[in-house]
């Protein structure tokens, strides 16, 4: 069984019989993020972020976080990034250290909150709205991406063949790459819908990727503000979700230029700005 997912006792009720069973269920454990910084004589190791995480891709998690924190800028600010198997005495799979170049200085000033986030919500202890807004404030996107409804329409059951861990437990949060074809390009899974974002980035930053100025991303539930502002880190600038925006991403995504597509599903879905980027031929015929 994967490591992401664990076989539970169960008492499955129907009707009027119960039976004892076993479910497969997603792993969900904490994940500290330690960053080593400073010049080689006077090295500072700080515990940034503890997240609760579903195991796997954890080095992708970590740098994909400080990334669309603000806290590093690109993947060459990086010297290594491991779990934390010789300086920790214990719990060392459920720690990350990463380790920036001796001339890198980490934004930390960009960070004003406390880094504890559940798996649930990544931007519960945010000191202000304004301090996510000074992450993003040097990120716009351009208009030179597109991508046709008939390919939107399929996104979300390319999404589901490919969700293993989904598939096992029926409990987890999933983001995607795509084309403008509709090609799935990259996909990760994390009982924290933020996590599995900040996999995917990690991902690509690792990949080289970045910025993801001609990609489609889609998120499997809703989409809140720190996706977006998250999207908006990595160059995104067409976001798709099978549920619904919050009123505070589609402000975010209207100041930042993105297109942001909620209910995508049954062959329909809502543009909630910038529509120009989304080709509707019986629209663009009729009008």
């Amino acid at each position: 069984m994967s490591k992401s997912v664990a076989s539970m006792p169960v008492t499955k009720v129907h009707n009027d019989s119960a039976d004892g069973t076993f479910d497969a269920l997603a792993i969900e454990e904490p994940l500290e993020i330690r960053l080593e910084h400073g010049p080689a004589e006077s090295r500072i190791v700080q515990n940034i972020s503890v997240t609760m995480r579903t195991p796997g891709n954890d080095t992708e998690l970590a740098i994909g976080f400080l990334f669309t924190e603000g806290i590093i800028k690109d993947k060459e600010d990086i010297l290594s990034a491991n779990h934390c198997f010789i300086a920790c005495t214990e719990n060392k799979e459920n720690v990350i250290q990463v380790s920036l170049r001796e001339d890198v200085t980490p934004h930390l000033q960009n960070t004003e909150r406390n880094f504890y986030t559940t798996s649930s919500c990544g931007v519960c202890g945010k000191g202000s709205i304004n301090a996510i807004y000074t992450v993003t404030q040097d990120h716009q996107t351009d208009d030179n991406n597109a991508i046709h409804s008939n390919s939107l329409y399929g996104l979300p059951d390319i999404l589901r063949q490919h969700q293993a861990v989904f598939a096992d437990t029926g409990g987890l949060h999933a983001s995607a790459l795509f084309d403008a074809e509709g090609k799935l390009l990259l996909l990760r899974e994390d009982v924290g819908r933020h996590n599995a974002l900040d996999k995917l980035i990690g991902a690509s930053l690792q990949n080289g990727w970045l910025p993801l100025t001609n990609k489609i991303l889609l998120l499997s539930g809703r989409a809140s503000f720190e996706l977006v502002q998250k999207a908006v880190m990595a160059g995104i600038n067409i976001i798709a979700a099978v549920g619904a925006p919050s009123s505070l991403a589609v402000q975010l995504a209207q100041e930042f230029n993105i297109t942001l597509i909620g209910f995508l599903r049954d062959k329909r879905f809502n543009i909630y700005s910038a529509a120009h980027r989304v080709l509707i031929t019986d629209y663009e015929t009729a009008h």
